[in-house]
């Protein structure tokens, strides 16, 4: 990328402690790692998973609702892992590597995603190689992506609604940038929205979010009670959150989605987990 569109390390994070107010939560302290993404501590605890057969928009793979026991705290990355913060680690673009479909070539569509504040898209795969190479600049073995179960236990942060903010669809465009046109639309800069209870941004919408499980429609049904890992068999990965466009459907907190791991779309991202030392 031009030099007018690279952030450095320094100033990520002067961004990030710009948003690190935010972060902070009844969860815990919230502090900046080495490439300036904040993180929000999540408490160990227990949660309803999925939906409820009430749930008219509820798919047939979010169900049965089941209860899920989160046993150890962890932390989260506040925010979607940015481009800027993709260089950071691994030196090139993320958007240098070859699309899985045709709509990064739309007219106008490149310059509205590849900012440096704006979510970096990348495969799963592509999350393991910044993972650990992420775990090598800082000496740990530390970073990885969430389970599914962490995931949505983090971004229902303590409720049982629709979404983290409740159940009303009508304010979703206050906390998520949903619903736009493959025309005009695009990602946004992460952190614009605000944060769910436990200091998480862009929670719901923006990018779609890679988590470690791979996927099984029926895991649900056979699901261990506390700490699942997702199927030991499935051949693709899990998506959670929704994207910014309007074929992005998966707003609600327990919505599930499974691509390949190799797919490297427009509209899929990462949020880092970090385990407590």
């Amino acid at each position: 990328m031009s030099n007018a569109k690279t952030m450095t390390t320094s100033s990520l994070a002067t961004f990030a402690i710009a948003l690190v107010v935010s972060t902070a939560s009844a969860a815990g302290p919230a502090y900046i790692n080495s490439i300036g993404i904040p993180f929000a501590r999540i408490p160990a605890g227990t949660f309803m998973m999925g939906s409820t057969p009430e749930d008219g928009e509820a798919r047939d793979n979010e169900k049965p609702r089941h209860r899920v026991t989160i046993s150890r705290p962890f932390y989260l990355a506040a925010m979607e892992l940015t481009q800027a913060q993709w260089e950071a680690v691994m030196g090139g673009s993320s958007f240098a590597q070859s699309r899985s479909n045709p709509y990064y070539d739309l007219p106008g569509m490149a310059a509205r995603i590849t900012r440096p504040t704006h979510p970096a898209t990348v495969s799963w795969d592509d999350a393991q190689a910044f993972i650990r190479r992420l775990n090598q600049k800082e000496g740990h073995e530390r970073y990885r992506l969430p389970t599914e179960a962490e995931w949505e236990y983090a971004a229902r942060a303590g409720t049982g609604t629709t979404y983290s903010f409740g159940d009303d669809a009508t304010q979703l465009g206050r906390y998520a940038w949903h619903g736009e046109s493959f025309a005009t639309g695009g990602t946004h800069p992460v952190g614009q929205k605000p944060a769910n209870a436990w200091g998480l941004h862009d929670i719901h919408g923006n990018v779609w979010e890679w988590v470690q499980d791979a996927y099984d429609p029926s895991y649900y049904a056979s699901s261990p009670a506390a700490d699942p890992k997702g199927s030991a068999t499935g051949s693709k990965r899990v998506v959670r959150g929704g994207s910014w466009h309007s074929t992005g459907d998966g707003w609600r907190s327990a919505s599930r989605r499974d691509y390949a791991p190799d797919y490297r779309g427009i509209s899929i991202g990462i949020r880092l987990a970090l385990d407590s030392e």
